[in-house]
């Protein structure tokens, strides 16, 4: 530290470069509830492939309703139980809510044309940025504010909350967080985004695979056929009906991850060192002035 011009008691604390800025800490109890979140969506997207073949309902034709009302309190249980570690405060917070208005307002852009979607590269970079936890709420509050702009609202919105959190919080669970930088940081972002993006859209047809009505029998599902048979129609799907939607989305999320990824990782960074999401309060006693004593020069 090198003292003030003005105060030479009070040294200036030197200003960290980007690369000591680090996610945000997973803490017991952000763990806990993202890992509530998890087995409740796994049973969400999963349990069709379960269910008895005279079950009143074996597919997601009715139970969207249910699985929104159960997280839109699990997202705010998320926030509560990362407040609670001490990781973010109101700063934390007010960013999620930024970042989740400029992802809503990117979906638009190419939402429709050949699974085009920019959003994607941006939770890609704000995830790895935030961390885990507030990745997961980013993902999730952006999916749901751009079904609002788009008007996309409907049964298969909660799934798309749930996928999107999921992509946009491994993310943050991306190794070396506090020490990879540079070109092999954008390179293993790229990478996880081109992967993350067939991923996801092989999650969301878990959803649509069960209620698309007019499929030929070696794709279409069977709520009365064993869990393997099923999977294997459920592969044939995949290939038959998603695989070039997926492939334009990890394209773009791949091209816009190199190019502006590595500017827009600065400022995400720059952003949440001066939010300070996980400074603490300390308290310094002022340092008084210590003269050199005097000598007394005989003669």
């Amino acid at each position: 530290m090198t003292p003030r011009p003005d105060r030479p008691d009070r040294p200036v604390r030197p200003v960290r470069p980007d690369r000591a800025v680090r996610p945000v800490r997973l803490g017991p109890r952000s763990i806990a509830a993202l890992v509530l979140i998890g087995l409740i969506g796994a049973a969400a997207f999963g349990w069709p492939l379960l269910a008895d073949a005279d079950a009143a309902v074996t597919d997601h034709a009715q139970d969207a309703p249910w699985l929104f009302a159960a997280l839109l309190p699990l997202l705010v249980a998320v926030v509560v139980a990362t407040i609670s570690d001490g990781g973010i405060d109101a700063k934390a917070v007010a960013m999620v809510g930024v970042l989740a208005a400029v992802g809503a307002a990117l979906r638009p852009l190419g939402a429709g044309t050949a699974g085009l979607e920019p959003m994607f590269f941006l939770m890609v970079l704000s995830g790895r940025v935030l961390g885990p936890a507030l990745g997961f709420v980013l993902g999730s509050v952006t999916m749901f504010a751009s079904a609002l702009l788009t008007g996309g609202v409907g049964p298969w919105m909660p799934f798309q909350m749930l996928a999107m959190g999921w992509f946009t919080m491994c993310a943050g669970l991306l190794p070396a967080p506090g020490r990879l930088r540079g070109r092999g940081e954008v390179l293993l972002l790229a990478g996880y985004g081109f992967a993350a993006a067939f991923a996801y859209g092989t999650v969301m047809n878990l959803y649509g695979w069960t209620i698309v009505p007019g499929l030929a029998s070696g794709v279409s599902f069977h709520p009365d056929a064993p869990v393997h048979e099923n999977l294997v129609r459920f592969g044939a799907y995949v290939l038959a009906t998603s695989l070039g939607w997926d492939l334009g989305r990890a394209a773009i999320t791949v091209v816009l991850t190199l190019t502006v990824g590595p500017t827009l990782l600065k400022a995400l960074r720059r952003a949440t060192r001066r939010a300070a999401f996980e400074a603490q309060a300390t308290f310094e006693t002022p340092q008084t002035r210590r003269e050199a004593p005097k000598t007394v020069q005989n003669g």
